[in-house]
């Protein structure tokens, strides 16, 4: 199936029947798709909005087996989280790299501590590791981290994990399952649930957001990996449905590289909450995150709350010379952890939740997935799968995820922002020699090109000016107020490669000014 969305819609007349039908289209639906359509599965994606547009987008930027899950005890989790790692960077290069981090330590104790437990980090990993855990001494943690807080510091631990691009991950994820013949929609909204005779799920309707057409499909198992919606989908099969997710707000804020000073990420391993905060290099900036805040109601566009900015902070400044101010941030960003809550708990604390993911049968017949981190969205495909081969009574075949390359594979590493197209990198670059308007940067601080917002509404499904400037480049997410004043410029082009007039130039720069305010402190 060509991964473009007038034909995918076009192609529904002739396709009734699926096998599998997935509803949501983040990490974890996405990782559903590839391994269904690799299997030979007749395969339908749905999503609401864009690919990974609420929570999928909005992670830390690590694929990590989790060091304070391992300081929680759940082995089971971070040993295969680690496992997953190490495929991720097998399966996919050109988005994942390997992260030094520095732990800076002002108690000989705690350092001790710290280093035993990430040396047992080190051989979970198995053959999968990608670094080898080490003491530093005072001097070497201030060579690698120049901003690091020296009173008091009495040395440090380095230690490795991996870093990728979560927003361009999902996009290939789902241009793999497309090559493997899986019909992929955007901008689909699932409005009922169907259901045979014997009150067994045979089949679901969407609307098409675009053009608010209706359509009608039958599918012998449907999926159910709306994450933070899971219990919206639920309700449609099933009206009296009690919440299985407790949804948990992370927030991030993103200022400039000068406030690390290196290229070394800082993990502070113990907040005054408990949790752990990370200070990650990325793309030319530095994230700082991440929160851990109950939330009691859902929304696609969460918004960080000012006292978690300023918990972030507050506790950076604690390890920092010359910490943030708010002037600094140039961009604040919050996401929805779906989190698979215990039964019977009242608590509002998240942190014990388990972060593993959680898998359900419905007596219609109805999957459901939820809970799990993007490291593990491969396990959790597979597992999802395997259960559903056993409900829709398919034929059974093996699981080909372990090793199959994501769309995009590439050992060569490019420069710049360009690294995360992989394989695609040269053909925009070719692109670009089409046009002269397609040379253009988008914004001045940037390296990106008008070329890939053409490439991006051609090859990648980009239906809005959203879509372009916060998940297939990552402007909004790295300088909300450079995004904010490309969006005429790139609505323009848009406009050009999907046919929309004026108005619609008008209307989308309009809408994204108003997203820009929620990424603005």
């Amino acid at each position: 199936m060509e991964f473009n969305r007038d034909k995918t819609i076009h192609s529904l007349a002739t396709n009734k029947e699926w096998d599998i039908a997935i509803i949501g289209g983040g990490a974890t639906g996405l990782g559903v798709a590839v391994d269904a359509a690799s299997r030979g599965y007749k395969t339908l994606l749905l999503e609401k909005y864009d690919f990974a547009k609420s929570t999928s987008s909005k992670s830390t930027k690590l694929v990590h087996g989790g060091v304070r899950y391992l300081a929680q005890g759940d082995v089971k989790l971070v040993y295969s989280a680690l496992k997953e790692r190490g495929m991720i960077f097998q399966n996919a290069p050109h988005l994942s790299s390997i992260q030094s981090f520095v732990i800076p330590s002002y108690s000989t104790f705690k350092r001790l501590k710290f280093l035993i437990g990430l040396k047992l980090y080190d051989w979970m990993a198995g053959k999968y590791r990608i670094g080898k855990s080490t003491s530093l001494s005072k001097a070497e943690v201030i060579n690698r981290i120049p901003q690091v807080k020296r009173k008091n510091l009495k040395g440090g631990i380095q230690y490795f994990d991996g870093q990728f691009d979560d927003s361009r991950l999902a996009l290939n994820l789902a241009q793999t399952a497309s090559g493997y013949g899986a019909s992929i929609l955007n901008y689909a909204e699932v409005s009922k649930i169907n259901k045979d005779a014997n009150g067994k799920v045979n089949g679901l309707s969407f609307i098409d957001c675009e053009d608010k057409k209706t359509y009608s499909i039958q599918a012998k198992v449907i999926v159910n990996a709306a994450g933070i919606f899971v219990d919206d989908i639920l309700k449609l099969e099933e009206p009296n449905h009690k919440n299985l997710v407790r949804p948990s707000q992370g927030t991030h804020i993103v200022v400039d590289q000068k406030f690390l000073g290196g290229m070394d990420a800082l993990m502070i391993p113990e907040t005054s909450d408990g949790r752990v905060l990370f200070g990650v290099p990325w793309q030319g900036k530095v994230l700082l995150g991440t929160t851990d805040t109950p939330i009691h109601e859902h929304s696609i566009e969460p918004v960080p709350l000012d006292e978690e900015v300023d918990f972030i902070m507050t506790t950076a400044n604690d390890y920092l010379e010359n910490g943030p101010k708010k002037e600094d941030v140039q961009s604040v960003y919050a996401g929805l952890r779906p989190l698979a809550a215990p039964q019977h708990s009242n608590d509002d604390s998240t942190k014990e939740v388990s972060r593993d993911h959680k898998l359900i049968s419905s007596p219609s017949g109805l999957v459901t997935i939820t809970g799990g981190k993007w490291t593990t969205y491969r396990k959790m495909g597979e597992d999802t799968v395997d259960m559903a081969v056993k409900i829709g009574n398919l034929p059974k075949v093996e699981c080909k995820t372990k090793n199959l390359k994501i769309h995009g594979f590439s050992q060569e590493k490019q420069k710049d922002h360009w690294k995360i197209y992989g394989s695609d990198a040269n053909k925009i670059l070719d692109l670009a020699e089409e046009n002269p308007v397609y040379k253009e940067k988008i914004h001045p601080r940037f390296t990106h090109i008008m070329a890939e917002v053409v490439w991006a509404c051609r090859y990648e499904m980009a239906r809005k000016v959203e879509d372009v400037l916060s998940r297939r480049t990552r402007l909004l997410f790295l300088d909300a107020k450079a995004a904010r004043d490309s969006a005429g410029k790139v609505a323009k082009i848009m406009a050009n490669e999907l046919n929309k007039d004026e108005e619609w130039i008008i209307n989308e720069v309009k809408e994204f000014e108003t997203l820009v305010q929620q990424y603005l402190i």
